[in-house]
């Protein structure tokens, strides 16, 4: 499997060093992230109070799930900001889900991984624009788009090191004895365009800290 949430606590493995199974694969360090990717969004946004928590219910395990709301609650609390859950169990609830963050008032997006919203992420991105809301993302794609910020694991490398486990495989390899390989390499993209269509001037110490920025 390629970017699994938590392959432990979703029961899809027995450790992260050894499966026992015939699952194997990579994780992508979901609910880990959140406190830091809403952490960056409040030092991009000073002022922010009121956020939208743009996410897929069935987009992982439950064990997952429930982690990522935890995570998203607790670090809203330690900045201050009030969270409005906003779920799209499917594309079609997509934009009612928007309805509702544009209901209440949210100053900002903050999109939760998933599959789904990746596969929706040109349609994610354009309803964020129309809005003129900023936002931030799990996954570089949406901020090549035009969504403002993305910080999370290279969803690229992610893939490239599956063909890792394919080859091992094919090779003879059981996945029960192919630990569960975590990501290393997380990115911080920033699109300055974006910044300056919503009037917003990016902390320059923000700026220096992302890996690229999309002028």
């Amino acid at each position: 499997m390629t970017a699994m949430g938590d392959p432990v606590q979703d029961g899809l493995v027995a450790s992260i060093a050894r499966p026992g199974g015939n699952i194997t694969g990579t994780t992508f360090l979901g609910p880990e992230l959140v406190p830091k990717r809403l952490a960056l969004l409040k030092e991009g946004l000073p002022t922010l109070s009121h956020v939208g928590i743009l996410w897929h219910p069935g987009a992982f395990g439950e064990a997952t799930i429930r982690n990522l709301v935890a995570e998203v609650t607790q670090a809203a609390k330690a900045l201050s900001l009030q969270p409005h859950l906003a779920a799209a169990r499917n594309p079609d609830e997509i934009d009612g889900a928007f309805a509702s963050i544009i209901a209440e008032r949210a100053q900002a997006v903050f999109v939760f991984p998933s599959s789904m919203l990746f596969s929706q992420r040109k349609r994610v991105v354009e309803l964020i624009t129309k809005h003129a809301l900023p936002a931030t993302f799990p996954a570089r794609e949406y901020a090549q788009l035009g969504g403002l910020m993305a910080y999370g694991a290279s969803i690229t490398e992610l893939w490239r090191r599956s063909a890792f486990y394919v080859d091992r495989i094919f090779k003879g390899a059981k996945p029960a004895e192919l630990p569960v390989e975590q990501p290393t390499k997380f990115e911080l993209v920033i699109n300055l365009k974006t910044a300056r269509a919503l009037g917003l001037e990016v902390p320059p110490m923000l700026l220096a800290r992302a890996d690229e920025v999309i002028e």
